[in-house]
């Protein structure tokens, strides 16, 4: 079984059958003992008929007790070797299907690490959740053609030799009965393939959209749209289920054709062997053993209906893995080195620049227009920014992250204990993080919470409230004591008094670095020592903000609606 520590390897993704040949081929030589033991457990299990009808004609019979016990004794002994069999077939299967499963887990989590940004405009979250859940199942569980899979042709074929040593018809009956399975169950698992792709989809849809609701439940209710919300949620799970109506029908009558053809065919098989030795033609040993084939066959051939099943179901699954893996990161093509010193940081696409060592707020009416600067400013997405006299896109992307960090007003927050959400996986000695609570107007924060900054803090921070979560991220950022921070609405969600301590601190903390916020708030602008206001995603204006207040009109009115807005906001933080 992979090791967790273990490269799992470059996967095959040009399909999801190459996929599917590309788990297996990875475990090497557990495939062969798969099959192998799978096999021999079967072959056994035919073995057992064929002896209960050398025990009868040769023993019980002709009443010679002697060999009655014999083949008694060795059919004890066949049992107890096929039950031993079993136990190592199985305990491989489970080792092949949890490979399969960690190691597609793994390439998974390492793939969306690798994505980083790329992730979201690629795949939408609940697709993800989705895929690292019920499609990762589906794989380790469609491997059972690996094992009693094969197991099951290679047992079909062996009793349908030793059938021909009984009776040519029988064998002709049974070498024709997986053909007829296979013409009749073909279509409906062909269906199957279908629906179960277009539910995978919906399932997809439907997850994120349960995630957008857990995460967004307080500002739906503010803004009163739990309603509308509601309502898209529920034609989204009236859809979904459905298509699950759709896939429940055809997968049902795949699996009762997976019990009821087989047993249909014992029926035929063992009445045909009836009439035959009725006229004389079998022996009553070698009745007892067609019945005895036939009814062991009827395991292998549900194995086939239900591998043939689970086969389709587990394609489906990998291709929607391998799409998720397709999906390629921002390149990275930069090799020139970064400037060596702080330097301006300029958007060519909107005229934004960002003076070294200074705070810059970026103002505009438009939210999206700040964001879109901010970037393009941190290389997140095609850029013409530069920094200094390189070209942002020229410089290898990890010096870039290791030196400009943005932090996103809703950016993610793990769970775990505060301590180490904050951190960030880096080590924080215990003044810095004091500092950074500080610094962003915590610390009632940390009062409030049981255990301090070792509490337990729920994914996403769903225990605390918008303006706390806020906070928490930017004693994040502030941790991290990046060269250049640009942070995006890092005061939206705070009552007016709590903002203005937050701006009069992050300006002292920031002190000599570079840093850009967004905002249209005053209380913010009014600590900056520059102003980028921004008009149609262009600058209009630059300059400190009591000029701006003055000069433009514009933008006195954009800092006068915000004012009016601030007053109007609960105490969320």
């Amino acid at each position: 079984m992979i090791d967790a520590y273990e490269e799992p390897g470059t996967a095959e993704t040009r399909g999801g059958w190459w996929y599917l040949w590309w788990v297996v081929a990875r475990q090497r030589t557990r495939p062969w003992a798969a099959g192998g033991l799978g096999t021999a457990w079967m072959v056994l299990l035919a073995a057992q008929p064929y002896m209960t009808q050398r025990a009868v004609d040769d023993g019980l019979v002709p009443g010679r007790l002697g060999v009655l016990t014999a083949w008694s004794a060795a059919m004890f002994l066949v049992g107890a070797v096929t039950a031993w069999l079993s136990i190592l077939r199985h305990r491989t299967m489970t080792r092949l299907r949890m490979d399969a499963s960690f190691r597609t887990t793994k390439l998974i989590v390492e793939h969306v690490v690798r994505l980083g940004a790329a992730l979201s405009r690629g795949a939408a979250a609940g697709e993800v959740v989705t895929v690292g859940v019920g499609d990762v199942r589906a794989i380790s569980e469609s491997l059972t053609m690996v094992g009693p899979g094969v197991a099951s042709i290679v047992f079909y074929g062996v009793v349908a030799g030793l059938l021909l040593g009984v009776s040519a018809p029988l064998a002709l009956v049974v070498l024709l009965g997986l053909p007829v399975t296979a013409v009749v169950t073909g279509p409906l698992t062909r269906g199957l393939q279908s629906a179960e792709s277009e539910y995978r989809a919906r399932q997809g849809v439907l997850t994120a959209r349960i995630g957008d609701l857990a995460g967004g439940l307080r500002v739906l209710g503010g803004l009163g749209g739990k309603g509308l919300f509601a309502d898209a949620f529920r034609a989204d799970s009236r859809r979904l289920r459905e298509q699950g109506y759709r896939v429940g029908a055809v997968a049902s009558w795949v699996q009762a054709l997976a019990v009821g053809l087989p047993t249909l065919f014992l029926a035929v098989v063992t009445w045909l062997a009836a009439r035959t030795t009725a006229r004389g033609d079998l022996s009553i040993g070698q009745l007892v053993a067609v019945y005895g084939y036939v009814a062991v066959l009827v395991g292998p051939v549900s194995f086939f209906v239900e591998t043939v099943y689970q086969l389709n179901r587990g394609v489906v699954a990998a291709r929607r893995i391998v799409g998720l893996l397709r999906l390629e990161p921002e390149p990275d093509e930069g090799t020139l080195p970064a400037p060596e010193r702080p330097a301006e940081l300029c958007d060519p696409a909107s005229g934004t620049r960002v003076a070294p060592g200074r705070l810059t707020v970026l103002a505009t009416a438009r939210p999206a227009d700040a964001a879109a600067v901010v970037d393009r400013l941190g290389r997140y997405g095609p850029t013409d920014a530069t920094w200094g006299d390189v070209r942002l896109d020229a410089v290898p992307l990890a010096d870039v992250r290791h030196r400009i960090l943005v932090a996103d007003n809703e950016a993610d927050l793990f769970a775990g204990p505060l301590r180490e959400v904050v951190a960030a996986g880096r080590p924080a000695g215990a003044d810095a993080l004091r500092r950074a609570v500080r610094a962003a107007a915590a610390e009632d924060v940390v009062r409030g919470l049981p255990d301090g900054l070792d509490t337990a803090v729920s994914g996403q921070g769903r225990s605390l409230s918008g303006g706390q979560r806020q906070r928490l991220r930017l004693v994040r950022a502030l941790l991290a004591d990046p060269e250049v921070l640009l942070a995006v609405e890092p005061t939206s969600a705070l009552d007016a008094h709590t903002e203005a301590t937050v701006a009069r601190r992050l300006r002292a903390a920031r002190e000599g670095r570079t840093t850009l916020v967004t905002s249209t708030s005053p209380l913010v602008l009014d600590h900056a020592d520059t102003v980028v206001f921004l008009a149609d995603g262009k600058v209009a204006a630059t300059g400190p903000h009591r000029r701006l207040l003055a000069e433009e009109p514009a933008y006195r009115a954009l800092v006068a609606r915000d004012a009016g807005n601030a007053d109007n906001r609960g105490a969320a933080s």
